[in-house]
């Protein structure tokens, strides 16, 4: 009859570490935060797609805790100031990092 007991409390000990392992703890995402995070990025990259005459392909996208930031290439400031607009208009986006470098014309 101790063996189920001794079970039990394994079970129980490992149940506890795997929920442990989710939490979040200073400077690290949660499990959750992490999904949160991967959607909120494609949501973004979706609508700077659909932002016209803006090459979004030259335009990363980072989300840690619903901060975006945005790095790469415009080609001129009414492009990158169309992709903040574009990345604060998504939902879960808490606030806009602008890195975006603006390209010399040729």
């Amino acid at each position: 009859m101790a063996r189920p007991t001794i079970l039990q409390g394994l079970g129980a000990a490992m149940l506890s570490l795997a929920l442990a392992g989710c939490a979040a703890q200073d400077g690290h995402r949660s499990t959750g935060q992490y999904t949160d995070d991967v959607s909120t990025t494609a949501r973004v990259r979706e609508a700077l797609l659909k932002t016209p005459n803006l090459r979004s392909n030259t335009i990363q996208v980072e989300t840690y805790q619903g901060v975006v930031q945005l790095s790469g290439f415009a080609d001129n400031e009414d492009s990158a100031a169309s992709a903040v607009g574009a990345a604060r208009g998504v939902a879960g986006v808490k606030e806009v990092r602008n890195n975006i470098q603006i390209r010399n014309p040729r």
